[in-house]
């Protein structure tokens, strides 16, 4: 990917709130993503996180505030919609089809956009770039990948849409080390490039090390925001998420 192929646009949440039915799971949520910016949002398991990301994409349909993406308000959108506009999202669980190839899952990336599908190949080239491991494994099936590889696919289709903003729910679950290394490796490479990243990460150190800013998600609310560094200092984050 190039920054003259795919720029970052903003992405402000705000005062969102959303969750299941009966059940609110978020309540006044505030984020901003600036134009090129990689920012995460911490927090324990269940503290809204994902549905924050599935809001913005228009999985989850919020009970108020909005979603601005580049300017344009997304709240009401569908998500294929969200994605033609320029949004790309890596679910929690990666989702793909086990029983497609690599190369079929990741072509999928890009059916959602008429710009996505006329670049396809081009795209596909710089997807195998980033991860030279899929293009080794093209014509194998996805569901008999390594997680690690799986976790490759699923960033890749992603970015088969070409986003100009890039979601990411929980990339590092269940990865080695290493493979959690090249994962995030390849998302700061994307972000170097132009690409607006919100990142959902249990790794909290990793995350705030890699982040120009952070936020703090504690039970569908934000409660802390700064930059990754000032919030890997703070004795509360670091007490709370970092057992130090």
């Amino acid at each position: 990917m190039t920054a003259s192929q795919m720029q970052g646009q903003e992405l402000r949440i705000e005062r969102l709130a959303a969750g299941y039915g009966k059940v609110q799971v978020l309540w006044d949520v505030s984020v901003r993503v600036a134009p090129g910016e990689f920012v995460a949002m911490i927090g324990a398991n269940g503290a809204g996180k994902t549905t924050t990301l599935r809001a913005v994409s228009g999985v989850v349909k919020p009970t108020a505030g909005r979603v601005l993406l580049g300017g344009r308000d997304v709240t009401r959108a569908a998500p294929s919609a969200v994605v033609a506009l320029g949004l790309g999202h890596v679910p929690e669980g990666r989702e793909l089809f086990p029983r497609m190839t690599v190369r079929e899952n990741l072509e999928l990336g890009a059916a959602m956009s008429a710009r996505a599908r006329s670049a396809q190949a081009q795209t596909l080239g710089q997807v195998y770039s980033l991860f030279p491991r899929l293009e080794e494994r093209a014509s194998q099936l996805a569901g008999t990948l390594s997680g690690g590889e799986q976790q490759m696919v699923a960033v890749g289709r992603a970015l088969m849409a070409r986003p100009s903003v890039l979601v990411v729910d929980e990339p590092s679950l269940g990865l080695s080390p290493l493979m959690t290394q090249t994962v995030f490796g390849a998302l700061k490479a994307v972000n170097a490039e132009g690409v607006s990243v919100l990142l959902v990460e249990q790794n909290v150190g990793l995350s705030l090390k890699l982040a120009d800013r952070a936020y703090v998600l504690e039970n569908g609310q934000i409660v802390k925001e700064g930059t990754g560094t000032a919030l890997l200092a703070d004795p509360s984050v670091r007490e709370a998420y970092l057992a130090l």
